[in-house]
């Protein structure tokens, strides 16, 4: 039976597994499945540059980044295996956790699943991912590429016009793209990415595709008109998804409490969900800043406050 069974990798479950081995638990971490096309580590794994967090002082790759976070908790003796759980039960206790036929026993469950950056389901996408393409303007905006040139944000709610104007810090000009003729967004939001002198806004239209090459990397959008279905081209070094994030919880449905958009719902300032022995840390309950910083800090909070709760039980 495992002490304390983190679901998932990435910041959170990286340093959940080192607090937790550090208290002497021997966590288990099941990462994901390893394949040629995923491999566990979270977001951090499809990024190219990390300039935005501490102690890498010349920045990082996310692969790296997530390597050392990994091989620091093995070092104080966490578990790993690239295992992907289909299923839980947390109607009993110790806890099931199961991925297939294979079957888990655990005294506490901590929760580091992430949450997946949604995207128009363009090819070209997937084909300019960290060549431009990205879904992170506070993670990406600042980097060489996008500095004084022209970048795209797609999207209408808050968080596209909080990326543009992020962005606006940096490039020589943003332009929005946005399918309706009003934004989505709160009027205030709206009105100050409008009035932005950096900022232009194409109404009405969708993005067709993203136009580059292998060398430079994403080189323009072509833009289609939803009315009349004009298209025209837009220069840019930068295409930036701003139309959500999807918590990886289905698992979790009817489980655990979760908001609207299906992010875990947590005790405040712990990460306690409503079922004891069970926590939530990282993007998978975190809607609001989605870092790799803010997602290790989280993890911390999960491995003490398990620690605890095991310690609480007399099960340590």
């Amino acid at each position: 039976m495992e002490n304390v069974l983190i679901i998932g990798s990435g910041p959170a479950g990286y340093t959940a597994a080192l607090y937790a081995a550090r208290a002497n638990l021997e966590p288990l971490c099941l990462e994901g499945e390893l394949s040629e096309d995923i491999l566990p580590g979270g977001q951090l794994m499809t990024t190219t540059e990390v300039e935005n967090y501490p102690g890498y002082p010349e920045g990082v790759t996310g692969p790296q980044m997530m390597e050392d976070f990994k091989k620091q908790a093995a070092r104080f003796g966490a578990r790993y295996e690239y295992k992907t759980v289909t299923q839980v039960d947390f109607s009993t206790h110790p806890f099931k956790v199961f991925s297939g036929e294979k079957e888990w026993e655990a005294k506490s469950v901590i929760i580091a699943t992430g949450a997946t950056a949604k995207y128009l389901g363009l090819e070209s996408e997937e084909r300019y991912m960290n060549k431009g393409v990205s879904a992170c303007a506070t993670c990406d905006g600042a980097l060489p590429r996008f500095r004084g040139k022209p970048v795209v944000v797609v999207g209408g709610g808050d968080t596209a016009m909080e990326e543009a104007l992020f962005l606006a810090n940096f490039a020589s000009e943003v332009h929005i793209i946005h399918r309706r003729d009003q934004f989505r967004a709160s009027p205030i939001m709206s009105d100050r990415a409008i009035k932005h002198p950096k900022v232009t806004v194409h109404w009405d239209s969708v993005v067709d595709e993203i136009l580059g090459n292998e060398k430079d990397g994403v080189t323009a959008v072509r833009i289609k008109n939803v009315k009349n279905d004009e298209t025209k081209e837009v220069e840019c070094t930068g295409y930036f998804s701003a139309i959500g994030h999807k918590p990886n919880t289905d698992i979790f449905q009817d489980l655990l409490d979760m908001d609207e958009a299906g992010y875990l719902l947590t005790k405040p300032n712990t990460t306690y969900t409503k079922v004891e022995g069970v926590f939530a840390c990282g993007d998978v309950q975190d809607p609001v800043y989605r870092q790799a910083v803010t997602a290790a800090g989280s993890g911390c909070m999960a491995a003490i406050d398990a620690t605890r709760w095991l310690e609480s039980r007399e099960e340590a």
